[in-house]
């Protein structure tokens, strides 16, 4: 088997988000996923999590011996923000005094140097409307390396991608992934498709060049 020289790939997903009704929900989707992206080559490890502080400690656990140069994250999020099991993750992680700062800093300092490091936040919505340039700077400026989110509603088409570098200015219009007439309000993102812009699809394993 060969052993990659670069830094570690990692993904964590929402566990907690089951069917009714015995029918499958989004976490089974995720999982699949995981294991294709493991079996493709483009992960080299996962691991589904219930809550941010277990989703931090098994990155920082996983990475003892060796540098993460991606992490992606599946699960649901919002304008400025990520989910798991409805609990936020957002600009306010990094303040001094929140009870995640210490492990958010402990992991800044296991990504791979040089900005060269990505953090994927494969949710709906995380990079849209003011709160999601907001979110993109400050992660950005805080980890010291690029980030990447989406302003839709994502699926198995997943619109409205971009990246953001470290000291770099969101390029992305504050209105991408609204519906008409909610620029204000910002309660109502649009779907996904193949028509809208920086579309891939759940199958697509990297970010695009220039987005």
């Amino acid at each position: 088997m060969t052993v990659r020289n670069e830094g570690l790939r990692l993904m964590v997903y929402d566990r907690t988000c089951a069917g009714r009704w015995g029918l499958p929900g989004l976490t089974a989707s995720w999982r699949v996923g995981s294991v294709l992206y493991r079996a493709l080559g483009r992960l080299d490890d996962w691991r589904g999590v219930a809550s941010w502080p277990e989703a931090l400690d098994w990155l920082l656990a996983r990475s003892v011996e060796r540098r993460i140069e991606e992490i992606q994250y599946w699960g649901h999020g919002t304008w400025g923000r990520v989910l798991v099991d409805r609990e936020s993750l957002d600009v306010q992680a990094l303040a001094p005094r929140h009870p995640w700062r210490a492990r958010l800093e402990a992991l800044r300092e296991r990504l791979v140097p040089g900005g060269e490091a990505l953090w994927w936040f494969r949710t709906c919505e995380t990079f849209g409307t003011t709160r999601g340039h907001a979110f993109a700077r400050a992660w950005t400026r805080f980890f010291g390396c690029r980030a990447a989110g989406h302003t839709y509603v994502i699926g198995p088409w997943q619109s409205g991608l971009h990246s953001l570098a470290p000291g770099e200015e969101p390029s992305w219009p504050v209105e991408e992934g609204l519906r008409p007439g909610e620029e204000a309000r910002a309660r109502t993102a649009r779907m996904s498709g193949p028509r809208e812009p920086n579309t891939i699809t759940c199958l697509h394993g990297q970010v695009p060049p220039g987005f």
